[in-house]
């Protein structure tokens, strides 16, 4: 494994215990961390690039003791924070040649072309004398991931990157990173999106409350929600019962009535049809239902 995370934890001043017992092992490709906002994810995340010590627990990256072996670690490290910021008098080229230098690249001729050839990867290399100010959002994203890869780094860690982008420029995203995972790298990609992690991690975990209640793939998710999705149609009445006691994803008007779709384990009372799950299911299942589902691999 490239990383191993045992018994973390994170206990803010104030008392809030932010991350509990975590552990996780986490393989190179690229691996989703997926829960709501305030799960915990950010305080992980800013913990694995060495911005934050944890109260205790350890981290191992690339056999690397993150505690004891901070500068090592961060030199494995590219990062893409949720907050990503640049300097708005630079150009791309320009930022983008800074972040290179930053990262101990020396020579003058090898960062070039290596700037060069990152933002033809990335998407960038026909705007690269716009200043940064002046991109898209999408766009900027895109400059982050290009900061974060331009010196090779053996781990990358995103938070929250496709946070605001339109569904075009998120797809970008995503295929940019399902590239670059490809070769002999880890990426960890955090969100609160179901659908960044069902269309580009092969592994994830699911963070809530602090806790890890899921690790597995995918597809393991999935099956764990097999059986627990019901169709139904009701009245008016009927639907303000049910949402009542089960969470309701879909909502569709059928003349007076409402068309349903509900996860639970049964549905009593009601006439109600399964439904196959698709991951946004499987997660609600697992948000609402409080489950203890640890997966042992």
């Amino acid at each position: 494994m490239s990383i191993v995370i045992k018994n973390l934890n994170k206990v803010y001043p104030n008392g809030h215990h932010a991350l509990k017992d975590i552990n996780l092992e986490i393989p190179s490709g690229m691996f989703g961390l997926l829960g709501p906002n305030g799960a915990g994810k950010s305080t992980l995340m800013r913990i694995l690039v060495a911005l934050m010590e944890p109260t205790s627990g350890e981290v191992e990256m690339y056999g690397c003791n993150l505690l004891k072996e901070r500068r090592e670690v961060r030199r494995l490290l590219g990062y893409l924070p949720q907050d990503f910021r640049f300097f708005a008098k630079y150009k791309v080229i320009e930022y983008l040649d800074y972040a290179a230098r930053l990262s101990g690249m020396d020579d003058n001729r090898k960062r070039k072309q290596a700037v060069a050839d990152m933002l033809e990867q990335v998407g960038l290399y026909e705007v690269r004398e716009r200043y940064a100010s002046k991109l898209s959002g999408g766009m900027k994203r895109r400059l982050g991931i290009a900061q974060a890869l331009i010196h090779e780094p053996k781990v990358i860690i995103v938070d929250e990157p496709t946070t605001g982008l339109d569904p075009e420029e998120r797809i970008r995203f995503r295929n940019l990173l399902t590239q670059v995972s490809g070769k002999d790298i880890t990426i960890i990609l955090s969100t609160h999106i179901v659908g960044d992690i069902s269309s580009s991690c092969v592994n994830m975990a699911l963070l809530n409350r602090g806790e890890v209640s899921f690790r597995g793939s995918p597809e393991e998710m999935l099956k764990r929600a097999e059986g627990k999705v019901w169709r139904l149609t009701v009245s008016n009445n009927d639907y303000k019962q049910i949402s009542r006691e089960y969470p309701v994803i879909s909502t569709i008007p059928r003349g007076r009535n409402w068309e349903i779709q509900v996860v639970a384990d049964e549905l009593k009372g009601y006439e109600a049809e399964a439904f196959p799950p698709n991951l946004e299911h499987a997660y609600v299942y697992f948000m609402e239902s409080k489950l203890d589902l640890w997966m042992n691999d």
